[in-house]
């Protein structure tokens, strides 16, 4: 769950977002971009719209990918593609992490190294101003670990 800064950094984001592509401004998809914001780790289509649903609140699941495509292309929100998973999102708002892909069960792990924030955040590249990193770590996750040492004493 983001601060109410961030989230009426979105909210004005989207404003004028929709107001430059001239989109209308619909309830539907300020209360998507009120549950991303509550999102505290990345989710995907399916658990965006069970939380609104559970919140009482209907809207189709058409409504919720259009919206989402919205919020991607406004860069509100991120799309990350982890191996064969379904597409995950996160809110643009969150510090530079790196994630931890197990190759394996295909959990995912997000981990912030302000060592190596700091050092992409240092580095110039003409002509060239960043604004955010991804970093994707590929390997095997401890609890796969453990479960391959087992299988090979066996």
């Amino acid at each position: 769950m983001v601060d109410e800064k961030t989230r009426n950094a979105a909210h004005a984001a989207l404003t004028g977002y929709l107001s430059a592509k001239k989109l209308r401004r619909t309830p539907e998809r300020f209360a998507i971009l009120d549950k991303v914001c509550e999102m505290s780790c990345h989710f995907d289509i399916d658990e965006l719209y069970s939380a609104i649903e559970a919140d009482g609140y209907h809207v189709s699941r058409a409504t919720i990918y259009n919206t989402i495509d919205l919020l991607t292309d406004a860069a509100i929100v991120r799309c990350h593609r982890f191996g064969s998973n379904p597409a995950q999102y996160e809110l643009t708002g969150i510090s530079n992490h790196l994630h931890l892909i197990c190759t394996q069960c295909g959990k995912v792990k997000e981990v912030k190294d302000p060592e190596l924030a700091a050092f992409v955040d240092g580095r110039h590249y003409s002509a060239f101003h960043a604004s955010y990193f991804r970093l994707y770590i590929h390997g095997t996750c401890a609890a796969c670990t453990r479960r391959n040492r087992r299988k090979k004493k066996q």
